[in-house]
């Protein structure tokens, strides 16, 4: 009697904490303090990424990746639009590591992508995100909390990576 009087409890219990988990976006983690290096060799401390209290999107890639270089090619097309709707910011954090970094460049001005770029080259950032695949894709809100991500791309995946983006602002005005 006593046990089943636990379990009852227990899921009671357990139903009132999930009916107050509150509906916004779930923050994954903050943005852990690495430092990279921008395309002029300027040392960039990730913790300190921002863009003026809006989203912004994180990106790993590497030249070699041919998925990664569709991605921020499809992104690149919709760009100033983004911008100009939601005001988001791209920081697209390269993986190639010393004897590819040179090809980084080369490429960015090939492709015209209007980004942050940063060469994480010892891979430091990369472990201290998780990201084990590129492209992974982050989503930081306006506090810099990490609350989406997605590994891979597929044609149109860029749409759905602004409607997360839309979500965020949304609950950001919801909030104020």
């Amino acid at each position: 009697m006593k046990t089943l009087l636990l379990v009852a409890l227990l899921i009671v219990s357990g139903t009132s904490l999930l009916a107050q988990e509150p509906a916004t976006a779930k923050v994954l983690f903050k943005l852990p303090n690495v430092t990279v290096t921008d395309m002029k060799g300027s040392k960039v401390n990730t913790d300190k990424l921002f863009n003026d209290g809006k989203p912004f999107i994180i990106s790993f890639w590497a030249t070699w990746c041919k998925p990664c270089v569709k991605e921020l090619t499809a992104i690149a097309d919709v760009y100033d639009d983004w911008q100009k709707e939601t005001g988001v910011k791209v920081y697209a954090v390269s993986i190639d590591d010393s004897r590819s970094t040179a090809q980084v460049k080369t490429l960015v001005n090939g492709k015209g992508w209007n980004y942050d770029i940063l060469l994480d080259q010892n891979a430091d950032f990369k472990r201290a995100m998780n990201v084990n695949a590129v492209p992974h894709t982050f989503i930081v809100n306006g506090k810099g909390e990490i609350v989406w991500q997605h590994t891979s791309f597929s044609e149109g995946a860029e749409l759905d990576l602004i409607n997360e983006v839309r979500k965020v602002n949304a609950e950001a005005a919801a909030t104020h």
